[in-house]
């Protein structure tokens, strides 16, 4: 589900690109505000509506588009879904106010790297820009569990007890301090907030998710937290 930094590269340190696309002129100058300057990332292009962005955002050589939904001419999720096609590495973040369970699997069906709300905070915004461009996904709390609960389904539903099983033992093999790790993590939280949690250090915290990944076998902390839930079911 954040996903931040797992066992590949973490947050980059280099310069971001980024696209906005939003309908909502304030909005995009808001986000140009905010993100600029001392994050080390550079907006180089906006959109007004989806239909614009495929045009706009190729030819600015953005590494990251942040991609509003509900837009005008042509919406978010037809014109990311169109730019992946076209334009596969691009890493696209859906940011909107809206976060129902069909745009949520909509948009990682057709291939976004994160979905995050508006009224993100800021610190965790320019987190998720950085994650995204180092190939990871980011998704917001909310939006991770309402994740877990399309994927797993009811508890009820054909398997799940073996897929409780299954998690269990994968489980057994963590030591308690990577549990603790996991369990943040299907909490939808970052790394910067587990670290404060638990207080350790956020290199600390990247290292036990690195560890996390090569020990229950998953790639992302979505499948973590899916983990974590069927463990607990």
């Amino acid at each position: 589900m954040s996903p931040d930094a797992g066992p590949g590269p973490g947050p980059v340190s280099g310069p971001v690109s980024l696209a906005v696309v939003d309908d909502d002129p304030m909005v995009r100058a808001a986000l140009g505000m905010m993100l600029g300057g001392s994050s080390g990332i550079t907006v180089v292009a906006e959109a007004g509506d989806g239909e614009e962005a495929l045009t706009v955002v190729p030819a600015s050589g953005a590494d990251v588009v942040l991609m509003d939904i509900r837009m005008p001419v042509r919406d978010g999720l037809s014109a990311t879904e169109e730019l992946l096609r076209s334009h596969p590495a691009l890493k696209i973040i859906v940011l909107t106010t809206f976060d129902t369970d069909d745009m949520v699997l909509r948009a990682l069906r057709i291939g976004a790297a994160g979905f995050l709300l508006k009224d993100t905070p800021p610190a965790r915004l320019v987190e998720a820009i950085r994650t995204v461009a180092a190939g990871q996904p980011m998704l917001s709390p909310s939006v991770t569990a309402q994740l877990i609960a399309a994927v797993t389904g009811a508890d009820s539903a054909p398997g799940a007890d073996e897929r409780s099983r299954s998690a269990r033992s994968a489980m057994t093999g963590l030591t308690d301090r990577e549990r603790d790790v996991a369990e943040g993590v299907a909490r939808g939280l970052s790394n910067a907030e587990i670290a404060a949690e638990l207080f350790m250090g956020v290199p600390t915290v990247k290292t036990h998710v690195g560890r996390l990944f090569t020990k229950l076998g998953v790639e992302n902390r979505v499948q973590v937290a899916i983990l974590v839930h069927d463990a607990q079911g």
